[in-house]
């Protein structure tokens, strides 16, 4: 695969993510932190529930689209 094809990849889906990433953040349900610094453990918790509601919002708007 060429770099170029490869480049056009990577940007489609980093599109892709920043076009559902509203729906991840919606369905990951995580309050905002208000100023306070977490430490790794929680960063790391929250980190995973944005990774679950990704793939759960990527589903999603793959069923609704009609896609496999």
């Amino acid at each position: 695969m060429s770099t170029e094809v490869q480049a056009a990849d990577l940007q489609q889906k980093y599109r892709q993510f920043l076009d559902l990433l509203p729906l991840t953040v919606a369905l990951a349900g995580l309050p905002p932190s208000e100023g306070r610094l977490f430490n790794e453990e929680q960063i790391e918790a929250r980190a995973m529930t944005l990774r679950y509601a990704y793939r759960v919002a990527r589903s999603t708007a793959k069923e609704c689209l009609g896609g496999s």
